[in-house]
């Protein structure tokens, strides 16, 4: 009676940076290998800032191009070294109650304010080569983007560090990661929540400490 051949199942052969499966195949006579790389996950480095610019904006309506107010504070070595606070004409210049409820501006506010163009060429001549820093960087990367695009202005891809999901590093055990419980854990009252520099000054108490060394 012929011997059943006994099937030899693929035997894992480890390494640092491969995982080698060795099948014997008993009829062709041959050895096959299969190679599968195995990536080591990196921890991503901690981010350190000894200088930046914290940003934020209040829009007008749904559209990130409405920016209506813009506030940036400047650190560096440690210290808020400038503060910076326009009001900007939005574009399309309407406002939509639910904006309106949540930073107090209308219409009144910014109809005889300079438009996005005018105002951001001044303040990137102040942020210069610097990071940017913001607490949620979604929104204000994406205003910034489009309304760069809107006025045909040469966006030179911003790096802006998020403050929101540096906290959740840093404090993960904290109530939630808003911007006035985080603020209010780094030693910042932030009573005019909702007013672009005040936001942008709590931001940059956030971020002197959930990206110091």
């Amino acid at each position: 009676m012929k011997k059943k051949e006994e099937k030899k199942e693929f035997q894992p052969v480890n390494g640092d940076d491969l995982v080698v499966f060795i099948q014997d195949d008993a009829a062709k006579k041959q050895i096959h290998q299969k190679i599968k790389k195995v990536r080591k996950t990196r921890e991503p480095k901690k981010i350190v800032l000894k200088e930046f610019a914290a940003l934020d904006f209040e829009t007008a309506n749904r559209y990130p191009t409405s920016i209506c107010s813009v506030g940036v504070v400047i650190v560096k070595d440690g210290q808020i070294i400038d503060k910076i606070y326009h009001l900007v004409k939005p574009e399309p210049e309407f406002y939509n109650y639910f904006n309106t409820r949540i930073h107090g501006l209308s219409d009144k506010d910014t109809q005889n304010a300079r438009n996005f163009k005018e105002v951001w060429t001044e303040i990137d001549k102040k942020i210069g080569n610097l990071p940017l820093v913001a607490h949620n960087n979604v929104f204000e990367r994406g205003c910034l983007k489009a309304a760069h695009q809107m006025y045909q202005m040469y966006y030179p891809n911003y790096p802006i560090h998020c403050t929101c999901q540096g906290s959740r590093k840093v404090y993960p055990d904290l109530e939630n990661h808003k911007l006035n419980t985080v603020a209010a854990h780094c030693g910042y009252d932030l009573t005019n929540h909702h007013n672009a520099l005040a936001d942008a000054e709590a931001c940059a108490y956030i971020a002197m400490k959930v990206f110091a060394e």
